[in-house]
């Protein structure tokens, strides 16, 4: 795509200075109401980077055949979980939607055709229910990128690449997962229990971790080739590609920063990172 092209597509979103890009571990649906550390580490980040005009979040929880981004006005919150208590299923998070910003991001991207959904979809918690405490007053218009569970890691990267220029715009991306997620074999005993962690597990963050610091994104993107702690770590892919789409806009002069690292329930991460 020629550059004249890129900046005809992105002509009616303001120029601002690059925003950083953040990928957040979102953790237990609960978040959303409680207070605790990882609350106030989203509370935190919210203040050490530029207001944005807009947010495009990738959730691990919107996979979809095809790549599609939500395109309505008014997105809805989707309660997508259950056996919470009813205060969570109250929780309404109203922030607008943005078509045109839809119709922005369909057209950078030229690597997949990507579908406008002005209808079906929404924000789910892997979105709301973090973004919610980054913007509690919900002014900031959000759309959401969806996961193509056909594709492979290779492919989400090489699609992230392509929504650089948003960022120069005021767009903040985020994506929202967990880096090691292993829901089967979590301790739920000793979800109290302070930095406890199976051992594959902390072994797997901090490998994960050194790679990003590293800027080392072609092992993260070859991650079934890392050992049996990834394995197990990442047992399905839906929780950790969204940490490739943050990893994808990284600039060669930027730095990766972690925030919320810390383990639950044995094998589960809350690390967040910030790219700036």
């Amino acid at each position: 795509m020629k550059l004249k092209e890129l900046g005809n597509m992105t002509a009616h979103l303001s120029h601002t200075e690059k925003m950083p890009v953040l990928f957040l571990g979102h953790g237990n649906p609960m978040n959303a109401i409680e207070e605790n550390s990882f609350v106030t580490g989203f509370r935190d980040i919210s203040k050490e980077i530029p207001r944005p005009s807009a947010i495009l979040c990738i959730s691990a929880h919107w996979e979809t055949r095809g790549s599609f981004v939500t395109a309505m006005e008014k997105p809805k919150t989707i309660h997508d979980f259950g056996g919470f208590p009813k205060a969570l299923f109250d929780v309404q998070y109203p922030a607008p939607g943005s078509p045109e910003l839809a119709q922005q991001t369909k057209n950078i991207v030229t690597k997949t055709e990507i579908g406008l959904d002005d209808s079906h979809w929404g924000l789910d918690h892997g979105c709301w229910s973090v973004v919610k405490h980054l913007y509690p007053s919900a002014d900031i218009p959000v759309i959401q990128l969806s996961l193509d569970y056909t594709q492979p890691a290779l492919y989400h990267y090489e699609l992230a690449k392509q929504l650089a220029p948003l960022r120069e715009k005021g767009v903040l991306v985020v994506g929202s997962g967990n880096m090691v997620h292993n829901l089967r074999m979590a301790a739920w005993d000793k979800m109290e229990t302070p930095g406890f962690g199976y051992d594959w597990a902390l072994t797997a963050r901090e490998k994960m971790k050194k790679l990003i610091l590293e800027s080392d994104h072609q092992s993260l993107i070859q991650f079934k080739s890392l050992g049996k702690e990834f394995d197990l770590s990442i047992p399905t892919p839906e929780h950790f590609l969204p940490l490739l789409y943050t990893l994808a806009l990284q600039d060669k002069n930027e730095q990766a920063s972690f925030f919320n690292d810390e383990v639950i329930a044995g094998s589960l991460t809350m690390t967040s990172v910030k790219i700036a």
